[in-house]
C-alpha cells in the first residue's frame, strides 16, 4: 500500500518535482544569481508570450494533440500591423482593437479548414506559418518599425517604466502595493482551498485533507516570496497583470464552462462526444480561433517589451508554447491537461532559459536541453497510457 501511495504520489507531482530540482541545480550553479530579484522579474517579463500562446495551445492539445505552428508567425504579423498603424499616428486602442481583429480572424480562417474541410491542422497551420512569417516582411518591408507610443509602452510592460506604481509606499523602498498584493492572493487562495473542502466533505468525495493543505501552504509561501522579490524590485511588472488575467479565464472555461468540457470530451472519444449532440466541428474552430485571439495579445506584449516590431518576431514561439503543455503533463493524445500545468511547463521553460543564460551556455546548447525535456515529459506521458492499458 505505501510502495502505491509513494508511486501515485511521484505520478501526480513529477513535474513539480523536476521544478524544484531544476531551481535548485541554477541556484547552485549560478551561486545564486537566478534568485535575484531583477531575474525574477525579468523570468516574468522576458516569458510573458509563453503563458499567453502555452494557454491556447493547451485548448488544441486537449482536442485531441492537435498544435498550431503559425502562432509565431501570427506574433509577428500581428505586431507589425499594430507597429505601422501607431507610426502612421493612430489611436493606440485603434492598433489595439485592429491586431486582436486580425488574429482573431487568422484563427478562424485557420479553425474553418480544419474543423469543416478537415484539412489536418499540422498542415493548415504549417501553411499558416509560411503565410503570415511572409506577409510580416511584406509589410514591415524588411525593416524594424519603431514604437514610440509611450501609453502603449506601459500599458502593455515595453520598457523601464511599465510597472504598477506603488500607491501604498509611494515608490520609497519596497514596493508595498506589490507585497500586499502577493499576501491577499495567497489569502485568496487558503479560503478558495478550504471552500472547495467544505464543499468536498458535504458531498462525501474521498479527499487527503492534509495533501491538499500542505500544497496549499507551499504555494501560499512562494506566493509570497516572489511578491517579495518583486517588491525588492520595481514592483509588478504590467505583463504580470496580462499574464495572471488570460490564465484565471483560461483556468475558468477549461475548469467551468461547457466549451471546456467539450474540448477534453473530443480529444477523449471524438466520435463518442458526437453521437452525444456535440458540435465537434465547432469545437475544433472555437479551438483555433480563440488560439489566433491569444496569438495577436502575445504580438501586443512581443513589440511591447521591445519596443518595435521585427520580421525576426516570433521565431520559435510555438515551440516554446508547444513545450510548456507538454511538459505541464497534457496528453500528446489529447482530452488530458491542465492550466496549472501549463503554469509549470512554462516556468520550467523559463528557467532553463535564463539559467543557461546566466551561466553562459550557448544558445544552441539550450535549444538540445529544452529539446531532451521535452522528449522525457513526452516519453513520461507515453509510459503512463501503455501503463493503464
Amino acid at each position: 500500500m505505501k510502495a502505491n501511495a509513494v508511486g501515485s504520489f511521484f505520478k501526480k507531482y513529477t513535474m513539480i518535482l523536476a521544478l524544484v530540482a531544476v531551481a535548485i541545480f541554477f541556484t547552485i550553479t549560478t551561486q545564486g544569481k537566478i534568485l535575484f530579484s531583477q531575474n525574477i522579474n525579468n523570468l516574468i517579463s522576458q516569458n510573458g508570450y509563453v503563458f499567453v500562446l502555452a494557454a491556447g495551445m493547451l485548448c488544441c492539445i486537449l482536442t485531441g494533440g492537435n498544435i498550431d505552428l503559425s502562432v509565431g508567425s501570427v506574433v509577428c504579423f500581428t505586431g507589425a500591423i499594430g507597429a505601422v498603424i501607431m507610426q502612421g499616428g493612430a489611436n493606440m486602442w485603434v492598433a489595439v482593437l485592429v491586431m486582436f481583429l486580425v488574429g482573431l480572424l487568422i484563427g478562424a480562417f485557420q479553425g474553418f479548414w480544419i474543423a469543416w474541410i478537415h484539412v489536418p491542422p499540422f498542415i493548415a497551420t504549417l501553411a499558416g506559418m509560411y503565410t503570415f512569417r511572409g506577409l510580416s516582411n511584406v509589410i514591415l518591408q524588411g525593416y524594424a518599425v519603431e514604437i514610440a507610443n509611450k501609453d502603449f509602452l506601459k500599458v502593455f510592460g515595453g520598457g523601464a517604466d511599465c510597472y504598477v506604481p506603488d500607491f501604498i509606499g509611494k515608490g520609497e523602498g519596497l514596493n508595498l502595493t506589490c507585497l500586499v498584493a502577493a499576501i491577499a492572493v495567497a489569502v485568496i487562495f487558503v479560503l478558495l482551498t478550504l471552500r472547495k473542502l467544505s464543499i468536498q466533505k458535504k458531498m462525501g468525495i474521498l479527499q487527503s485533507t492534509t495533501m491538499d493543505l500542505v500544497r496549499t501552504a507551499v504555494i501560499c509561501v512562494l506566493v509570497v516570496w516572489i511578491g517579495y522579490k518583486l517588491a525588492s524590485y520595481k514592483g509588478i511588472p504590467t505583463v504580470l497583470i496580462w499574464i495572471a488575467l488570460v490564465l484565471l479565464i483560461y483556468n475558468y472555461v477549461t475548469n467551468r464552462t461547457a466549451i471546456g468540457r467539450h474540448l477534453y470530451a473530443v480529444g477523449g472519444n471524438e466520435k463518442a462526444t458526437r453521437l452525444s449532440g456535440v458540435n465537434t466541428r465547432l469545437v475544433y474552430f472555437i479551438a483555433y480561433a480563440n488560439m489566433g485571439l491569444l496569438a495577436s495579445l502575445a504580438g501586443i506584449l512581443t513589440v511591447a517589451r521591445a519596443t518595435s516590431a521585427q520580421p525576426t518576431y516570433g521565431q520559435g514561439y510555438e515551440m516554446d508554447a508547444i513545450a510548456s503543455c507538454f511538459i505541464g503533463g497534457a496528453s500528446a493524445y489529447g482530452g488530458t491537461g491542465k492550466i496549472s500545468g501549463v503554469i509549470i511547463g512554462a516556468i520550467l521553460m523559463g528557467l532553463i532559459n535564463q539559467g543557461m543564460s546566466i551561466m553562459g551556455i550557448e544558445a544552441n546548447y539550450q535549444r538540445v536541453v529544452k529539446g531532451i525535456v521535452l522528449l522525457l515529459a513526452v516519453m513520461f506521458d507515453v509510459l503512463s497510457k501503455r501503463e493503464k492499458r
